[in-house]
Order: C-alpha cells, then structure tokens, then sequence
C-alpha cells in the first residue's frame, strides 16, 4: 500500500544526500584555493553541476526499489496531494526549504506527464511565504569597530576565514583598504564609533581568487563591498582591491562566469543579504551564481508567470540575424531570449542535435570568464498560446515542429535554453559611433583573448554570434561549434614562392576539419574596413598563429590566465 509519509521522506531524505554532497564538494574550494590547486577548483566547479540531477534519479530509483509507486505517468490524485501536504510540513523549519521544494518537484516531474505539473502537486508557488524567515543574520557576523579600531577589526574579519596561507604584508594591506574605502565613500562617517561591519561567513571561491562579501552599516546608510584575496605566486596572500559601486559587484555575480563556491546552511538568507547590496539581481540571478543552478531555474519560471500576468505583449522573434541551429524568441518587456534547436540545420553545420546539446553542456560546466552567457535548460515548457504571436507560431511549426506539443490552448515546448538577452554586435555596429564601435571592438578582441586563455575556442566568430550589454561588454552566446582550444589545428598560410603558386593559392594546400588560419580572422568576421581596421589595430595578436599555439602550449602547461572581474583601476598599486 502506498504511504504518504514514507514517500515524502524518501524524498526529503534524498534531498539532505544531495545538500550534503554538494556542500562537501564545495568545501574543496577553501583547501585547494589555500593550496593554490587551480585545477581542484575547477574540477570540483564542474563535477558539481551533476550532483543534482544524479541524487534526483537516485531517489526515483529508491522509491521505484521498494514499489511504493504505481509506474505509469499517471498520479494517484489524492496520494500524491496527500505527499505534498505531508512534505511542506516538514519544510516548516527547514534551513534549505526552497531548494527542497525543487527537489521535490524534480523528483515529481521526471515521474509523472506535465498535465499534472500545477501547484496541485508540485510547488509552482513556493510555501516559504507561509514559513518563518530564515533571517540574514544566520549568514554573516557582525563586527564593532568602536571596541577594538578600525585596524584591529579588519585584521579580526581577515582572522575569522581561517586562510592557511600567510599575507605578504597584511600591515599594507590593510592601510591601502582604508584609503580606498576613504576615497570611493567620501560621503560615509569613517570614525570607528560610527559604523558597523557585517561580513558573510563564508568566502566566496571561484578560479584563482577569494571575495569577501559584507557591508558597512553607519549613519549615512549602508555601503556594499567586496575585497578579492589573490596568490602572489608562492609568497603568499594579498587583497587585491576594494569593490564598492554596485554596478562593479553585479559584474562580478554576473550572468556570463563561472558559479561560485561558497558553504551556507541557509541559502535564503544570503541571497536575501546579497539582494540587499545588488537589489538590480533578481533571487534567480543571485541563486544561480551561488551554484544553485536548479533553485535558479525555479525562481526564474517563477518570475516568468510573473511578467507574463502582468503584461499582454506576445512573444516574438528575437532581433538578429537568424541563425542556421536554433530558432530564437523573446518577449519585449522581460529580457532574455528563449532558444530552441531546429529540425534542420543549415549549410555549413555538419553535426547534429546531439552535439549541439554536448556543447552547451561544455560550456555549463567550463570557466565562462564572463565572456560567455550562461544558459538555464528546460524541458516541457508550456507557454499559453494566446501569448505567442501568429508570425512566431508560425516560425516555431516551419523549424522546430518536432519540439512542440500543442494541448487545448497551451504549447509545450518539449526541450529550450534561456539566456539573458543583449543586443547583437552585428545590429549594435549599425547605429555605433566611431567612439562606440572602437569600445565594442576592443571588447569582442579582449573577449576572445579572455576565451581562448580558458581553452575554449568559439568556432563560429562571426559577430553575430556576439551581444552588447548595457555596460558594453561584448559576451558570447551561440555555443554550437565550440571546442576545446587545444583540439584545434593553428596554421600559418603558405606563402607563395613564385608567381604559379600564387596563382594556385587557394588550392595548393589541404585543410582538415580542425584546421584555422588566424592570419584570415579580420576578414572572415567582417566585411566592414573600419571594424576591421580597428580590430587589426587593438588586437593584432589575434591575427598571428604563434599567438595561438602558444595559448595552447600554456593551457597544456596548466598555466591558467587570473582574469579579474573588476576594472584595473581598482586594484591596489601593490610595491612588491
């Protein structure tokens, strides 16, 4: 006989393995960062995508063992609403209730059809409303300049992480921190009676460096802020910078890096501390950049119910030149772009949709360097047909029909990315200033170097490929020809010897598959001499093959490029 009370423990039990291997796989960062073990970071960055969905299918299997379930895609209504009931009462006073509810979704919507996928039997709507607040204090300490100075505090703050690691001059440190706090908040009472710190407990880890998160809290109000700790070679540690414009942190939780590594019991209460000093982030933002990939995609299908009752705009195809692998949408007001991968490619893409998926799955699990979008990947979406505009419906039947389902005045996509939406560089360039496309150009060069520097290389770089954020940055989003940049042949062109070979050129030499000639790159993504020009002038080292080759020799050396999320100017002028 089926029992309610033991499937909803079989569930959340299957959620506390998941929490609990996912927390100690995090932990790895601290050891590996202390030990300057760059590979270990991402490694445990990319094996910890897969630890979700592995637990998810774990506990189907757990509960499919025992026979507690009947096998067909069919529920049995009132069991499955008696589950639900039973399992939110033990969420009650549960630390991590939102990401258990995903689990418990998850775990629901790989059993059952998606006509049973309301908030009947999973939780569409979260409960945490109806729960006590996890307050934000349970993530960070709060610390009291007044009792022991301003010095002493910070060197208190630097002591409670536990770094294994000594500073190379933690005295200078801490004197340039002071002044630069003193120069960016020159409205800010900086006397030590006068303000408070509070710091989340935990650093945040992710590639070769670790962020300090917290805030000042004094009588003009709340300042934010953020202090990178580097390696300097094998002498030791140094704060590298202070961040304190919220625009500069919102770059460094962008949508386009890596996720960071960071241990919390409580993953609502620091994102609602993180909301606080970003309020621009939205939580889906703020939990996907924490790691919480399926609680991000939880909360972004939440916001998306959300617009979509708000508004009576219709989706429509997204600007841009149309692409030969994925059919492209968007809804004006709410800004991402929804991709679905086409029956048919075009011309020029000998591979299938197999691999398309695989590559996608690369870049999830790589170092985006912020210079790739990340993805948020669906299965079974259902969109109210009244909100998809007739000129997009019919794209959608003419080149992904075997990707919907239509049931009565629904369509279910059955498999879609999301990604935030920017303006293409290609579309960008036609209205640019010279100012602008000079800035851009720089961008989409500085951007490859960033990409290549991670071992990834783009394959398609065309500039539509390319998108312009409203900070001007130049991200990459079209993943469909991405390899790994040592996977690829680097060649010089042959250089005629006589006035035959010129003639024969263009067909006296073999190219394979992996073949790429730098020397061609200008030309092959432009046919703008201005764009061209401008690129060859910025970034002429992405026109020489040895430039290339030895990107590959460094990553095959383990040698790993500290790109930092933040502007230069506001390191510290560090006299080593």
């Amino acid at each position: 006989m089926d029992n309610p009370q033991l499937i909803a423990n079989l569930i959340l039990k299957g959620f506390k393995k998941h929490y609990q291997l996912f927390q100690e796989i995090t932990a790895i960062a601290p050891k590996a960062f202390n030990q300057a073990n760059w590979l270990a970071i991402q490694k445990a960055s990319a094996d910890r995508i897969s630890y979700y969905d592995d637990r998810v299918n774990e506990t189907i299997a757990e509960l499919k063992a025992r026979l507690i379930l009947d096998q067909s895609e069919q529920p049995n209504v009132q069991l499955w609403r008696d589950i639900r009931a039973i399992y939110q009462q033990l969420l009650l006073f549960h630390p991590q209730p939102e990401l258990a509810e995903s689990f418990y979704n998850s775990v629901f919507c790989r059993l059952f059809h998606y006509g049973y996928f309301n908030n009947d039997f999973i939780f569409v709507k979260s409960t945490l409303s109806e729960q006590p607040t996890i307050p934000s204090a349970a993530e960070y300490r709060s610390y009291f300049p007044v009792v022991d100075g301003l010095k002493q505090t910070i060197r208190d703050i630097i002591k409670q992480f536990n770094f294994e690691v000594p500073f190379v001059n933690l005295e200078r440190d801490i004197r340039l921190l002071v002044k630069a706090f003193i120069k960016q908040s020159p409205n800010s009472h900086h006397h030590a009676h006068q303000m408070r710190f509070d710091i989340l407990k935990s650093p945040f880890y992710r590639n070769k460096a670790a962020y300090i998160v917290g805030r000042v809290v004094s009588k003009s109000g709340i300042q934010p802020f953020i202090v990178p700790i580097l390696h300097h070679f094998n002498h030791g540690l140094y704060l590298d910078a202070l961040i304190t414009q919220s625009s500069h942190m919102r770059v460094i939780f962008g949508f386009a890096r890596a996720y960071f590594m960071v241990q919390t019991e409580a993953p609502s209460a620091i994102v609602h501390f993180l909301n606080q000093l970003m309020p621009n982030k939205t939580p889906a933002e703020l939990y996907s950049a924490l790691g919480f990939h399926k609680q991000a995609k939880t909360q972004f299908y939440r916001e998306l119910q959300h617009q979509l009752n708000q508004t009576k705009e219709q989706f429509e195809s997204a600007a841009g030149t149309k692409g030969m692998v994925m059919t492209v949408f968007t809804l004006p007001s709410f800004p991402y772009v929804f991709k679905v991968i086409k029956d048919k490619f075009g011309e020029g893409k000998p591979f299938g949709r197999d691999t398309v998926l695989a590559r996608y799955q690369l870049v999830k699990r790589h170092d985006r360097v912020g210079r790739m979008a990340d993805t948020i990947e669906y299965s079974n979406v259902a969109f109210p047909l009244c909100t998809i505009s007739d000129s997009l419906l019919e794209e959608l039947k003419t080149t992904v029909a075997s990707a919907l389902e239509f049931r009565d005045n629904l369509l279910i996509i059955k498999h879609l990315y999301i990604e935030r939406r920017m303006t293409p560089l290609n579309l960008y360039l036609q209205t640019a200033t010279l100012e602008q496309t000079r800035t851009v150009m720089d961008e989409y060069g500085q951007a490859l170097k960033e990409m290549i520097s991670v071992n990834i290389f783009p394959g398609d770089m065309l500039l539509k490929n390319f998108g312009v954020t409203s900070h001007q940055r130049v991200i990459f989003y079209d993943y469909d020809e991405v390899q790994y940049l040592t996977d690829m042949n680097f060649r010089a062109l042959p250089k005629a010897k006589n006035y035959d070979d010129y003639l024969m050129a263009h067909s006296s030499y073999s190219v394979a598959p992996q073949d790429v000639f730098p020397e061609q790159l200008t030309t092959f993504v432009t046919t703008n001499a201005t764009v061209r020009n401008l690129l060859e002038q910025l970034h002429p080292q992405l026109l020489d093959v040895d430039y290339w080759q030895q990107a590959q020799r460094n990553i095959k050396a383990n040698k790993f490029a500290n790109i930092c999320p933040y502007p230069k100017a506001l390191r510290f002028k560090n006299d080593w």
